[in-house]
């Protein structure tokens, strides 16, 4: 096991593209840390230059003491997993679990024991002997993380190695991706586009956009405390609620939306002491939007759309020219074109500045 330390790393393509701008991250020996962003984010980029199959433009990777930039990627001791799985089909899945072991010159008797303990750890011990074409996708993916774990690295890298399942899959492959590192406490960085997968699996994650990091915090904590308006957004299901307006002062706060409607804002708003004559996003989270009398209501949009779910529903709504979406109980729903006051917990409001995008808090 190892960190890996990351120090203004740099990726800059001859056409002057920058994939990844200077990003520092300090991964904690036996961390599993999530690398998230939409496509094009340079997530998958550093996760390559972890692996060394990216050339470096500038800055210094370190895995455990040693600066790899220039080390070869079999020189690394890291294992990587990939998003398709890239099993030998023509091998049973022993042989699959041992080839990189021989390729290496191992003796097979430490070939044998590494297949045992990973086919044990992985639940393939009945399946060694089919080849993938007999296999289903999830068990499949279990063989290409047995021939990462084989292996004994200081560091996992895994990028995107769910994508190709479908949902009951990839939920389930979560679980055992999870299990697996609690196991063997080794060192994990792993790359999805996928927000659920970042909450669920990651100790830390880290925000990409635009090749820069935007926050590397704990899932909770990027959650209640995004740093800025993209992070707020990105993650979480459904999305944060954003309104757009001129913070007023009119018998207490009120924010007067760009097409001319506005609401009253709960006391206890954490706002700059010149907040109010000034445009901002308020974000709020659908769980944090409460259905209420219409005499405590600080706005009441129409119901549009109705969405139950089993144990929760979404209800879309619109107030003026703004969507919105609440997390409401599946008993008793109101009816689209009915209208549902609300209140805002005056805590759980979050203000980004509309220039910079940035919080007022975090």
């Amino acid at each position: 096991m190892a960190n890996v330390q990351l120090s203004n790393l740099r990726k800059v393509y001859p056409n002057g593209h920058v994939a990844v701008a200077d990003a520092s991250i300090d991964i904690a020996d036996g961390e599993l840390l999530v690398l998230v962003g939409p496509s094009g984010c340079g997530k998958s980029t550093l996760l390559r230059m972890i692996a060394g199959l990216e050339s470096i433009s500038s800055g210094t990777l370190r895995i455990g003491d040693r600066v790899v930039n220039d080390v070869a990627p079999k020189d690394r001791d890291i294992a990587m997993v990939f998003q398709s799985y890239a099993l030998y089909p023509h091998m049973s899945v022993a042989e699959n679990l041992a080839f990189g072991l021989k390729l290496r010159g191992h003796d097979k008797a430490a070939v044998a024991a590494r297949v045992q303990d990973a086919a044990k750890v992985l639940e393939l011990d009945a399946l060694l002997d089919r080849k993938p074409g007999q296999l289903s996708g999830g068990q499949r993916q279990r063989v290409a993380l047995g021939r990462a774990l084989v292996r004994q690295p200081q560091v996992f890298l895994l990028d995107e190695p769910l994508s190709n399942l479908d949902a009951k899959l990839r939920a389930g492959m979560r679980v055992e991706i999870a299990r697996l590192h609690q196991r063997l406490g080794t060192t994990m960085v792993y790359v999805t586009h996928d927000q659920i997968e970042a909450m669920t699996l990651g100790q830390r994650i880290v925000v990409l956009k635009d090749g820069e990091i935007q926050q590397v915090d704990t899932p909770m904590a990027l959650y209640e405390r995004p740093a800025n308006l993209f992070v707020a957004t990105f993650l979480g299901s459904p999305a944060m609620n954003v309104l757009t307006g001129t913070l007023l002062q009119e018998d207490g706060l009120r924010l007067r939306l760009d097409d001319g409607t506005s609401f009253a804002l709960p006391d206890g708003a954490d706002l700059p002491a010149d907040a109010v004559g000034k445009r901002w996003h308020l974000g709020v989270r659908p769980e944090d939007l409460h259905r209420t009398d219409a005499g405590d209501a600080h706005f009441t949009p129409v119901v549009d759309v109705v969405e139950p779910v089993g144990s929760e529903a979404f209800a879309n709504l619109r107030h003026g020219a703004q969507d919105l979406v609440v997390r409401l109980s599946p008993r008793d729903l109101p009816s689209p074109g009915s209208t549902l006051p609300l209140r805002i917990d005056p805590v759980r409001m979050h203000f980004f500045d509309v220039d910079t995008g940035l919080a007022t808090r975090v």
